[in-house]
């Protein structure tokens, strides 16, 4: 069996580092092309960047070229900050490659919204409809036979697994959801900025983008099949915390009937009960980040209290893993046609 050769532009970020971790011991794919920004005008050997891959990956990064992506690869990897993957997806997929973009650019299909909630104008949006928000648990048919494939956000990632059962179920209301969410430093790129600093950020804590995050339309988006309502609501409340990788979301709902814990277990076990990342914790057994460390899982605990008609949902993943680079593997696998688990356990 011939192996899929396998290309990453933006390979010097942390998710980049990830997708290298992961493919390189992945039997089915050929890492034959790592890119970076035009910084790098000559081909640096990797393990000059990153001395943990010395010996096993003999590669340089170099400076990104379309033209080298197209004759090198079948499918690339886009891990790129924002707004720099919608000049370039046109050419890779017109070149006949497949696309999966770990950032923001495809994954909201109202052009406007990306204006609104990312600050420019989107270049291409002639692709947004083509792009298929690549959420595993939620769309394996579609991304089996996408050539563009949006990979979530992180965030949207555990707030979403932790919703869409329930919102389906009628359990609970789609309006008024409240979601209070814990990142790790990883989660900002691996960027030179003086509030990411140590000394900043050790035995420190604090909110951002409150209720102005990138990722609340896009989770408004995707539960939007799962009601009927006219609308979908939240107030959502990042912070970032002094760990290296890691979410906690933890996510307020209001019940819309009356259930017992039993009957919302039920519903998720169903919901999820062929997917092979989601594990449901028994009562009273609430996950920590260091449980999914280093894993593409996500964890799932809930607490119902029946006198307020509350649901309270914790959800935990690794933000570099199945908030981005794992699950761009559990996508790459399901377009490749290979089982969905295939170097990710």
């Amino acid at each position: 069996m011939s192996k899929l050769r396998i290309a990453i532009a933006g390979a010097t970020g942390y998710a980049g580092e990830e997708l290298i971790r992961i493919l390189q011991h992945h039997p089915f794919v050929e890492l034959t092309q790592l890119a970076a920004s035009a910084k790098w005008d000559r081909p640096v050997p990797l393990a000059e960047v990153f001395p943990r891959f010395a010996h096993p990956l003999d590669l340089a990064i170099e400076s990104y070229d379309p033209q080298t992506f197209a004759q090198k690869s079948d499918i690339a990897f886009l891990v790129l900050p924002h707004g720099l993957s919608m000049d370039l997806v046109p050419i890779l997929l017109r070149a006949g490659l497949r696309v999966i973009d770990l950032g923001g650019d495809f994954r909201l299909k109202d052009p406007s919204l990306f204006n609104q909630w990312y600050g420019r104008v989107h270049g291409h949006p002639e692709f947004l409809a083509e792009a298929v928000y690549g959420l595993s648990e939620l769309n394996r048919e579609s991304i089996a036979q996408a050539r563009l494939v949006a990979n979530p956000g992180c965030y949207a990632t555990s707030v979403i697994l932790a919703v869409a059962p329930l919102l389906r179920a009628g359990m609970v209301e789609p309006t008024g959801m409240i979601v209070d969410a814990k990142s790790g430093l990883t989660g900002a790129g691996r960027k030179a900025e003086t509030s990411l600093m140590f000394a900043e950020m050790n035995e420190n804590l604090w909110a951002y983008k409150v209720n102005h995050h990138q990722h609340q339309p896009e989770i408004q988006q995707a539960l939007r099949p799962f009601t009927t309502a006219q609308k979908i609501s939240l107030c959502f409340v990042p912070h970032v915390v002094p760990l290296n990788r890691g979410i906690f979301s933890t996510i307020y709902l209001r019940l819309a009937r009356s259930c017992r814990w039993e009957d919302i277990d039920s519903v998720y076990r169903d919901f999820y009960r062929d997917t092979p990342f989601v594990r449901m914790r028994p009562a009273q057994s609430w996950p920590k980040v260091s449980d999914v460390a280093g894993t593409n899982f996500c964890d799932l605990a809930f607490t119902v209290d029946t006198d307020q008609r509350l649901v309270v949902v914790g959800a935990v993943i690794d933000n570099l893993t199945k908030g981005a680079a794992g699950q761009a593997v559990q996508n790459l696998n399901l377009m490749a046609g290979w089982s969905e688990t295939m170097g990710l356990l």
